[in-house]
């Protein structure tokens, strides 16, 4: 496992140093797969476990202490991204995990990138988080204006086992470009990928994450970005092609020197677990990711938090939700 982050290891600290705690309740670890550092994932997978967790030892919630699960202590963990984290929720060496709404369905269903393996039957949605743009990015003195001019350019598609990845590949492919001929790939991480931008080493890179991307307001704020549109009969096609995919823009104004708006599209994040967690859990799991303690975190913890709102919860959802989620949106009129 990978280091426990900064407030992991608080929350954990709070738990072990609590008066009693040998003779108390034992703290319940709760691992939530995330994506690389510069990515959405991980900064929004660290507000939700902060606010889903509440250690053994922590003050009341309505005394200024933890709002979460009791007992419960949630914990980040880093991670190439969507396949990565569907096949570690899978096999048990996650509990949960951020995900691309159409890795998720394609490896339920057997179809897509799962195509001719075994049906991954045993995942199940938490919460519809988040739309994650795909971003096109270049340094801005590139010269480079419309992804057609990527053509013979060296590009990141994104790291192994991520869904950046996945989709790099099908949207190159609607545009002609083919991997390793038209395109000299890397398969970097978000803050790698523009940090070789940055420095001359990489002309481009694909992204799928949610707007603004850390790593792509740091390229803005130092070197200067520039994204490419992905509009008109292209983003027509494109959509055709990939049908889980939605038109949409990152607003003007999302990164540094970008004061216009750019069309692209954009796939849904979810948040996943197994289907073998235990009910009453996923169900206080649930009922704390949307407490207003959290909705205070996600507010001002992290740009893209303000898109993650209950009424979205259960919206394009074509995997079954967990049975602790289903009963917690039953009870909200969310579900029939």
């Amino acid at each position: 496992m990978r280091a426990i982050p900064t407030f992991a290891a608080a929350l954990l600290g709070a738990a072990i140093l609590a008066p009693g705690l040998a003779s108390a309740q034992a703290p319940q670890f709760f691992r939530i797969g995330t994506g690389g550092a510069g990515g959405t994932y991980f900064p929004i997978g660290g507000i939700i476990a902060t606010g889903i967790s509440n250690p053994p030892g922590s003050r009341p919630c309505d005394k200024g202490g933890a709002c979460g699960v009791p007992g419960l202590v949630a914990i980040v963990q880093a991670s190439d991204g969507s396949v990565g984290n569907v096949n570690a929720v899978n096999s048990g060496q996650m509990e949960s995990g951020i995900a691309q709404s159409d890795v998720t369905h394609w490896a339920y269903t057997g179809t897509g990138l799962f195509e001719g393996k075994p049906k991954v039957e045993s995942l199940r949605v938490i919460a519809n988080l988040f739309p994650e743009h795909i971003q096109v990015f270049a340094k801005a003195s590139s010269g480079l204006g419309k992804i057609e001019d990527l053509k013979g350019k060296k590009v990141n598609y994104g790291p192994p086992a991520s869904g950046t990845l996945v989709g790099a590949r099908l949207f190159f492919e609607v545009y002609g470009l083919k991997e390793k001929v038209d395109i000299q790939p890397e398969y970097l991480n978000p803050q790698p990928a523009a940090d070789r931008i940055r420095d001359g080493q990489l002309d481009a890179a694909f992204l799928i994450a949610g707007t603004p991307t850390a790593a792509l307001v740091e390229l803005a704020s130092t070197a200067g970005m520039t994204l490419l549109p992905v509009e008109g009969a292209m983003r027509d096609k494109v959509l055709k092609a990939i049908p889980f995919w939605s038109a949409t823009t990152v607003p003007a104004g999302t990164y540094k020197g970008i004061d216009k708006e750019t069309q692209t599209v954009a796939v849904g994040a979810w948040w996943i677990t197994n289907a073998k967690q235990p009910e009453d859990l996923v169900y206080k799991i649930t009922q704390a990711l949307w407490n207003k303690n959290t909705r205070e975190l996600l507010d001002n913890g992290h740009a893209k938090g303000k898109s993650i709102v209950r009424d979205n919860a259960v919206s394009g959802v074509s995997v079954p939700f967990h049975p602790g989620a289903e009963k917690f949106y039953k009870e909200a009129g969310l579900l029939k």
